[in-house]
């Protein structure tokens, strides 16, 4: 008996390990953009993993309307704005 757990004991390390410094962090990461997209509003200014900067003019369940200056609109999937480039755009006069 003690020879088996003796010889899982190194698996179940290396899981653990990876756990902490893999899977929680992503899980965490996920959760975060996942609430960041359900708070968007209309009026916020966003930039999309494509790198496409923009006034949300409209949100129609999964597709957002972005306005990029005062006569270009396009629309992208909700999934596609990204918390990270948004909060990496905060500070400069992109976003304002």
């Amino acid at each position: 008996m003690e020879s088996i757990l003796g010889q899982l004991f190194p698996f179940l390390l290396i899981f653990v390990i990876m756990y902490f410094f893999f899977l929680r962090p992503q899980m965490k990461k996920q959760k975060e953009q996942n609430q960041f997209l359900a708070n968007i509003a209309k009026g916020d200014q966003v930039a999309t993993g494509a790198g496409m900067i923009g006034r949300i003019t409209k949100i129609e369940d999964q597709v957002v309307e972005l306005q990029l200056d005062s006569k270009s609109f396009v629309k992208v999937l909700k999934s596609s704005i990204s918390k990270e480039a948004t909060d990496s755009l905060k500070g400069t006069n992109y976003l304002d």
